[in-house]
Order: C-alpha cells, then structure tokens, then sequence
C-alpha cells in the first residue's frame, strides 16, 4: 500500500520540478541588470564579461589608437574603466555618439553585446548575457 502514496508524491514533485523549470527559462539580459564602473557593488562576473568582451573586439577592430587588452581578472580598476571609455568615444548607436563616462549601462552595454566574443554574448543563452545591461533581451 506505501507504494502508490510514494508514487504519487514522486509524480507531483516531478511535475513541480518541470514546471519551475519552465517558467525560469534561459537567462537573458535585462535592463535590470545594474550599471557598472566606480562608486558601484560591481559583480566580478559581470566585470569579468565586460573586460573579455572589450579584449575581444580590440583585438578584431581595425581602429589604429586602441589601447591595450585589459585584465581580465573580474576586478574594475583603471585600465577597465578607459577601455570603457575608449570604447564609448569610438562608439554611435542610432546616430548618437555614447557619452564616455566609464561605466557600463545599458547603452554601453548594447554595443559590449553587438561587438563582443559571439561565444559568451552571441544568444541570448549565452554566459554574459545575464551580466552585461542592456537594453536587448528575447
């Protein structure tokens, strides 16, 4: 007789599981995702993916006055927050010209997105999607 009770609870907490499952989905960016640079709690994921990201499209740009590839140690320092900069002064998003202030919001982050390692930001599935602030998203 305890196998049927234990059946059902094993069928009903598998099918609570699925459920749960289902409606997390895959992470993807959000604009809730928070800004990044000095002065904020700065997830080391998130700085990580911002400096791999930067290193990637300096080393595909064609762009003579790159500076340098960053750390990438997960850690804002400096060196990040110019190549921030860099990147904001050599970037336009629908005819406007990003402001280069250092930090990764969502603007910055949409072109972090379209130019970066299409392994870590090429889905919306894909590892940095979730750290990066954007204003894309499925």
């Amino acid at each position: 007789m305890t196998s049927k009770p234990f059946g059902r609870a094993a069928a009903a907490l598998a099918l609570a599981g699925a459920a749960l499952l289902t409606l997390a989905g895959p992470a993807s960016a959000s604009p809730s995702a928070p800004t990044l640079g000095d002065g904020y709690a700065n997830n080391t994921h998130a700085v990580w993916c911002v400096q791999h990201n930067l290193n990637h499209f300096l080393n595909v740009t064609t762009q003579a006055d790159h500076p340098a590839p960053v750390a990438e140690d997960g850690i804002w320092g400096p060196q990040t927050k110019s190549a921030v900069q860099w990147l904001q002064s050599h970037t336009i998003l629908s005819g406007r010209s990003l402001l280069a202030d250092g930090f990764v919001g969502p603007l910055t982050g949409n072109a972090i997105i379209g130019d970066g390692d299409p392994y870590y930001v090429g889905s919306y599935d894909a590892y940095c999607w979730q750290y990066i602030p954007t204003t894309y998203g499925p």
